[in-house]
């Protein structure tokens, strides 16, 4: 059975059934049931990044969460909707990251570095996704999923071939899912804790995958200025 871990605190134990939450304090449950629904994901989203063939037993996300196995239920009938869940949540967070790219940036090397610190906040996200795929997903909800980040990528790797800074020899798309690979990969390494970056080394290294010179790549990141990206 597969042993669910939290990387923060979990708030005190609820249950649809507590007492203490008054029934007539609609907006108090809702963030309530907000909360336990995202502490359950958050539990099964660590877990599955690490063993995508995991088995989500019954008590194992209720452990984790602090909840007891009737509220898992209340949220989540089995694996399928647990994952649907996990869907969902990621569908909406790289909604928010690539939206928050709004400004097109003429040169292609600082609009690929954006992107990347766009997506690191919600790189758990995105690694989970990609690793379930394979047998959770079909390739339509995939690209239904992931299409449109895979697009911004795509075009922005085009301007850059168009404009000399990103080399040729590999086209635009496979190339952009070569980096694609790559961020997740590093944020796994981060997880690990055999590496340690904040999102700006990832972009680094992406604008050297796409063929920017190292020097160049190391000294343009630092120079890009996008905090509430950072923070999202």
């Amino acid at each position: 059975m597969c042993n669910y871990r939290t990387a923060s605190p979990v708030d005190r134990r609820f249950d649809m059934t507590n007492p203490h939450v008054h029934v007539g304090d609609g907006g108090r449950l809702r963030r309530q049931t907000q909360l336990t629904r995202a502490r359950i994901l958050g539990a099964a989203r660590q877990e599955l990044g690490r063993d995508p063939d995991c088995s989500l037993g019954d008590q194992v996300p209720a452990e984790a969460a602090d909840v007891v196995r009737r509220t898992v239920y209340d949220h989540f009938a089995g694996r399928s909707a647990l994952v649907e869940g996990l869907v969902a949540d990621a569908a909406e967070a790289l909604r928010r990251a690539s939206a928050a790219v709004t400004v097109p940036d003429p040169d292609a090397a600082p609009a690929m570095a954006r992107f990347v610190l766009a997506l690191w906040p919600v790189g758990d996200r995105y690694r989970t996704l990609l690793r379930l795929a394979p047998q959770d997903l079909g390739a339509e909800r995939v690209n239904e999923v992931l299409g449109p980040a895979r697009d911004i990528a795509t075009a922005i790797i085009e301007r850059g071939q168009r404009q000399g800074v990103f080399h040729t020899g590999v086209p635009s798309e496979p190339l952009s899912r070569a980096i694609e690979g790559l961020v997740p990969a590093l944020l796994e390494c981060v997880n690990a804790g055999t590496w340690t970056d904040d999102g700006t080394r990832t972009a680094t290294a992406a604008l050297i995958a796409a063929g920017v010179d190292s020097d160049l790549a190391a000294a343009q990141v630092p120079r890009i200025s996008c905090p509430s990206l950072l923070g999202a």
